[in-house]
């Protein structure tokens, strides 16, 4: 056996921790309940599990990668580091100011997010830089000493420091970090220029506050892995999925948590682009759906949407706007409550509602037996006969129809006078429209029309549902890939090593310096490759540059991309027609008049992957042989159907199932409505297909 093959992927959600194993026969994978008060014990028993299904021992193994959420979630809940922020004199309030956006213009009561650092904990220097890196005001040693002082006196576990204009030199925040950790050589300091040297001093300071705010946590609970992966025999290195969509060492992903915001969720995206290429397919819309939310992420050409910001912490869980915006890469998508174990309530209106709170692993929905109450969306389709109770979860996890029912009749049905029944339908009825407004939302933004587009779903919940929300956004085609109830995990697998370094430059396009941009791209592309590197040494790389720019006057910029080269000041033009390009595509028109601007850049440095091999796409075949009939609720048609029961074992290549069908394995369940089929193709996937259509 080649020992290189044996790799693992381990994704941690708010509900199943899934693990997905690699090796020469193939791969093994399974879901566990998430631990959450040693999250890593959770790991290790998956690993275990996997490998045994493999056959192998856990000295086998030889790469582990992992996702977490455990940045988000301490940002979410407040419970990281004891920190101080320190600033340039006059602005330590810019945190708390925001920008002018009121994310709800109608409410009295608006509710805005606390700043992560109380304002006596935001310290000031009296210095300051010029947005060209000029010295306007020297910073003075004794007031550095001073501040050292001030710091020690405090007792603070972790420093941010963002000075103003400091991504056009960065001398003063060195100068201020040097002198603290000649002070504290322990602490966890973080400065702007190294984690977000990019222009706008809000999301700047907001996202090296983050990364102090969570590095102790981040390298406690990263070396309390490696420790016990090295105590069970798994001496492998570890890898971090970063946000953007690639891998990166323990040590980078230590130094810089706040890349391992949306990790989990990334690999997700990486493992629908993986299939969209490999059938061919440009327009794809990912629907990433597992226990506690649900994701949905545009991939376009083989590679999913990315962007240089994120919004983590919001005080409306899932408004637009309510959070803290931070600079990081991040690949694009929108996410909404709605998972397995997301909560069914009554609003004050008598309406059903679902989420944003979720039941989770502990103590899970009402049907796992583990003490809750409360109805959610798997207690929903248990009552409508979408899930079969013994054979959840491969078997391992039992459910029980009389808690789902006891949950959904006491909180729901019996409140508004209906059955059981009547209540699950309207559960499930409510969290299909919550996400496909969300895709209707989040494709609009982007200027595509959803109907063009083919589905992708993958996670515990998304083959659920994914069926359902193709009826109501107008989808004909839809795609269950092998694995897809771990597909994050399986993602991880697929991911490449990769880095993206930011700079700060602006730039008025009819001045182009290509002489400054050419330095500041040679230092971005040596800081990215020195990353790479680190993880895959002398593997061959790829190169993507990004020009973020805006018209004149305008608040925001959009992404340009562009050939990686050594530029001229002639090639202001190459980038206008880049850029009208671009902007055309995003909002239908360009702007004649106006001058542009460049405010930023973006290089990203990957190691280059094996290529996706084409899937010969099958649309009709011979019928695969049910294993018995069963019933489910069809939603659109409003009433029970008699539906096939067929392992996806079966479902080999050509091998076909009308609608109403439901295909069974281990990790999830797929539910084809009465109005599509489903085809078996030679990649191991499911193509489903509405019913009248060829293609």
């Amino acid at each position: 056996m080649t020992h290189l093959m044996n790799r693992v992927g381990v994704d941690i959600g708010g509900t199943f921790t899934d693990v997905a194993l690699e090796h020469a026969g193939g791969l093994a994978t399974c879901k566990v309940l998430t631990n959450y008060a040693q999250p890593e014990q959770a790991i290790i028993d998956g690993i275990q599990i996997a490998a045994d299904k493999a056959g192998l021992a856990l000295a086998d193994i030889t790469q582990v990668i992992h996702g977490t959420t455990l940045v988000t979630n301490s940002l979410i809940e407040r419970r990281g580091a004891k920190l101080a922020f320190i600033t340039t004199e006059g602005f330590r309030d810019v945190i708390e100011m925001r920008s002018e956006n009121r994310f709800e213009q109608y409410d009295l009561n608006l509710t805005l997010p606390k700043p992560m650092v109380p304002r006596e904990d935001r310290l000031t220097l009296n210095e300051r830089m010029g947005p060209n890196g000029e010295v306007l005001l020297s910073l003075d040693p004794a007031e550095v000493d001073a501040m050292v002082a001030t710091v020690l006196a405090g007792d603070y576990e972790a420093v941010a420091i963002g000075l103003m204009h400091s991504y056009a030199n960065d001398a003063h925040e060195v100068q201020m970090a040097a002198a603290l950790r000649a002070a504290a050589p322990d602490m966890s300091i973080s400065i702007s220029s190294v984690i977000s040297p990019q222009m706008r001093e809000l999301p700047r300071f907001n996202t090296v506050i983050a990364n102090a705010y969570v590095q102790p946590q981040v390298a406690d609970y990263l070396g309390r892995l490696v420790l016990r992966l090295n105590e069970v025999g798994i001496g492998a290195p570890v890898f971090m999925l970063h946000s953007g969509g690639g891998l990166i060492s323990v040590d980078v992903a230590t130094e810089q948590p706040v890349r391992l915001l949306e990790s989990g969720p990334a690999g997700g995206a990486i493992f629908a682009a993986d299939f969209a290429r490999g059938h061919g397919l440009d327009s794809v819309l990912s629907f990433d759906m597992g226990g506690t939310t649900a994701k949905i992420c545009l991939i376009e050409g083989g590679a999913p949407k990315t962007a240089n910001t994120f919004e983590v912490a919001r005080t409306y869980r899932f408004k637009k706007g309510s959070g803290m915006t931070v600079s990081t890469p991040v690949v694009e998508m929108v996410e909404i409550g709605a998972g397995g174990g997301s909560i069914a309530s009554i609003d004050t209106l008598g309406r059903i509602q679902v989420g944003p709170r979720s039941a989770a692993s502990e103590p899970g929905p009402a049907c796992y037996g583990k003490g809750g109450e409360e109805p959610t969306v798997t207690d929903a389709n248990l009552l409508l006969g979408r899930l079969d109770p013994d054979n959840f979860a491969g078997g391992a996890i039992p459910l029980s129809v009389s808690a789902s029912d006891a949950a959904v009749t006491n909180k729901l049905a019996n409140r508004l006078d209906m059955s059981s029944d009547q209540a699950a339908f309207g559960v499930t009825e409510m969290v299909d429209e919550n996400m496909a407004n969300a895709a209707r939302v989040h494709t609009v933004e982007n200027g595509r029309d959803i109907e063009h587009f083919t589905m992708i779903g993958f996670g515990g919940g998304a083959p659920l549902h994914a069926c359902r929300l193709c009826e109501k956004l107008g989808i004909k085609e839809l795609i269950i890939p092998p694995g897809a109830g771990v597909g994050s995990a399986i993602g991880f697998l697929k991911a490449p090593f990769s880095y993206e370094a930011t700079r700060g430059l602006f730039q008025r396009l009819d001045a182009f310096d290509a002489a400054s941009v050419n330095v500041a791209l040679a230092e971005m592309e040596q800081e990215a490759k020195a990353f790479v590197e680190a993880g895959a040494k002398d593997a061959q790389t790829t190169t993507q540059l990004t020009a973020f720019m805006r018209y004149t006057g305008q608040g925001w910029e959009i992404p340009v991309p562009l050939l990686y080269k050594t530029f001229v000041d002639a090639d202001m033009s190459e980038i206008l027609a880049a850029f009208e390009t671009a902007y055309r595509t995003l909002f239908g028109r360009v702007i004649d008049g106006l001058g542009i601007e460049i405010t930023n850049w973006s290089l990203v440095v990957a190691s280059v992957l094996p290529e996706t091999p084409s899937v010969v796409r099958h649309t009709s075949g011979s019928p695969a042989a049910p294993l018995k009939t069963r019933q489910f609720f069809d939603a659109a048609l409003r009433r029970t159907v008699d539906a096939q029961e067929v392992d996806r074992k079966a479902m080999s290549a050509g091998q076909l199932v009308e609608g109403p069908a439901i295909i069974v394995e281990n990790e999830t369940t797929t539910i084809v409505t009465s109005g599509y089929r489903a085809v078996g193709q030679g990649d191991g996937s499911l193509r489903l297909i509405r019913k009248g259509d060829a293609s």
